[in-house]
């Protein structure tokens, strides 16, 4: 795949069939949207292009009510390069383009400095100023524009359940991480930076991870204690995190991201680790004790590495 920044083209990409959107979480609602614009690409000789945005427009038209994202860009572009399109181009989303109608958009961005000739649209997709039109006006633009616009019926997978990046929000905010998953695709996951903490872990037997995200717009999940798979520069293992305030401890002074790696004694401080998360333990609770809280912490890696040895029998712990 071909990443282009759209401010720093020296020439048109081929004539293409594009789709346009953020496309946060690249779930699997845009999975079947990437296929079928993968499809129709071929069946026209032409490339395939996903037109995309650096940060979420939201921070432009409502500033003061910022989106949680599932995706940071690197991440998006990770999963994009996998989905084997041809060009992801980027456009930066200001203020003056979001004063463009939908047909300004199609004919000034799409058609003269992209060579879109064929644009798929998801059914509830909308752009352009208010985001007053929907398909219908979209095609009389096109044709206005010499493009052609299709509709892709790719937001349901299933009659009761439709998949949209907010739904996913709102599934991971409120612990449901399996529910989330599936609408996903694949574990959600979060990286950082490995950093220096309060080092109590340690002393009580549970070393932890302490991360720092890339990003301060990644959607954090619900607080609670998480089997979790981890990636590291060299390595792959399991483990179990919590996300959350540290109740016990810390009074509930601020949330904290702690990654305990099972059977592991190694300096990884700077560190990058990405971490998938399983599935959702428990939710976190204040105990009377600091010996309670070590006693559960217990019965938390015995029932992760029990799932773990039954789901994946012969994964390392």
């Amino acid at each position: 795949m071909q990443t282009l920044f759209l401010n720093q083209l020296s020439e048109k990409p081929h004539p293409s069939t594009a789709a346009v959107g953020f496309f946060d979480g690249l779930h699997r609602g845009h999975s079947y949207l990437i296929d079928e614009l993968k499809k129709e690409a071929a069946r026209r000789k032409q490339c395939s292009m996903i037109v995309t945005f650096l940060e979420h427009p939201q921070k432009i038209l409502r500033p003061g009510d910022p989106v949680a994202i599932l995706t940071t860009f690197p991440e998006k572009l990770n999963l994009l390069q996998e989905s084997g399109v041809d060009y992801c181009v980027v456009l930066e989303f200001t203020k003056e383009m979001a004063s463009l109608s939908a047909r300004s958009f199609l004919q000034d961005v799409l058609a003269r400095k992209l060579s879109v000739a064929t644009l798929l649209i998801g059914h509830d997709h909308r752009f352009g100023y208010n985001r007053e039109d929907g398909l219908d006006a979209y095609v009389t633009y096109g044709k206005e524009v010499g493009m052609e616009l299709l509709g892709a019926d790719c937001c349901c997978i299933s009659q009761e359940v439709e998949t949209k990046s907010s739904s996913i929000r709102r599934l991971l905010q409120q612990g449901q991480l399996m529910e989330a998953q599936n609408l996903l695709g694949r574990p959600y996951s979060i990286m950082g930076e490995v950093i220096h903490g309060q080092k109590l872990g340690r002393r009580i037997g549970f070393p932890t991870a302490n991360l720092q995200l890339d990003s301060a717009d990644k959607l954090i999940p619900a607080p609670g204690v998480y089997a979790v798979r981890a990636y590291l520069k060299n390595q792959t293992r399991w483990g179990m995190m919590n996300i959350g305030y540290r109740p016990t401890v810390d009074a509930g002074q601020s949330l904290s991201l702690e990654v305990n790696l099972f059977d592991f004694d190694q300096d990884i401080y700077g560190q990058y680790m990405r971490v998938e998360l399983l599935q959702r333990v428990r939710s976190e609770r204040k105990f009377d004790s600091l010996d309670a809280l070590v006693a559960q912490l217990h019965k938390d890696r015995e029932l992760i590495a029990a799932e773990i040895q039954m789901k994946h029998p012969f994964g390392r712990l």
